[in-house]
C-alpha cells in the first residue's frame, strides 16, 4: 500500500532579539525603516519593538548613533536570519571599509531562542551584547528580566557598565 509520505508542518516560531543602529544619513528614520523591513521578512513577525535611544560611538567613530532592539518570531533557521538581515543593510547602503565604521544601518543578531552558535560568521549571542547599554537598555524596555544562556540575567551586566551614557527619545 502506497501512502504519501508525511510532511513537517511549518516549524514552531522562535523568540528572537535583533539590535538596531545607524549614524550616518537619517539615521533614525533608518532604525524605523528597519523595522518594517524586518518584520515583512518570510515567516517573521515584530512582536516587540523599544524605543529609539542615541548614544555616543562605541569603539566607534563618527556621529551619535540611534538605537532600537526588536523581538521577533521567526520560523527562519539562524543562518537564514542572518543573511536576510544583511541583505536588509545592503539596500540601506550598508558598507564596511574598515572595522566599526560608521553606518547607515547595522542589524545584529543578538539572540535566538536559547541557542548557542559558534559557526564562522554567525556567533550568538551576540559576543558583546551583555558590554553594550545600547543593546541592554532596549531589551531590558521590551524584555525586563530576560537572561543569556551563558551568562545569566541581563540586568546584572547592565550594572557594571555605568559609563556609557544612553539616552531614550521620545
Amino acid at each position: 500500500m502506497n501512502r504519501p509520505l508525511a510532511t513537517a508542518g511549518p516549524a514552531e516560531p522562535e523568540r528572537v532579539f535583533v539590535g538596531v543602529g545607524a549614524n550616518l544619513g537619517d539615521a533614525r528614520a533608518a532604525v524605523g525603516h528597519a523595522r518594517v523591513a524586518v518584520g515583512a521578512l518570510p515567516g517573521t513577525r515584530v512582536v516587540a519593538a523599544s524605543s529609539c535611544w542615541r548614544t555616543a560611538p562605541v569603539d566607534a567613530s563618527g556621529p551619535d548613533f540611534f538605537n532600537a532592539v526588536l523581538e521577533l518570531r521567526t520560523t527562519l533557521a539562524p543562518r537564514e536570519l542572518l543573511e536576510a538581515l544583511l541583505a536588509i543593510e545592503r539596500e540601506h547602503g550598508r558598507e564596511r571599509p574598515y572595522r566599526n565604521a560608521p553606518r547607515t544601518l547595522d542589524l545584529d543578531l543578538l539572540l535566538y531562542g536559547g541557542r548557542c552558535i559558534d559557526e564562522p560568521g554567525l556567533v550568538v549571542p551576540h559576543p558583546r551584547m551583555h558590554l553594550r547599554a545600547f543593546v541592554l537598555d532596549p531589551l531590558a524596555e521590551i524584555a525586563p528580566g530576560l537572561a543569556h544562556p551563558v551568562l545569566g540575567p541581563l540586568a546584572v551586566w547592565r550594572e557594571r557598565i555605568t559609563d556609557q551614557p544612553i539616552e531614550r527619545l521620545t
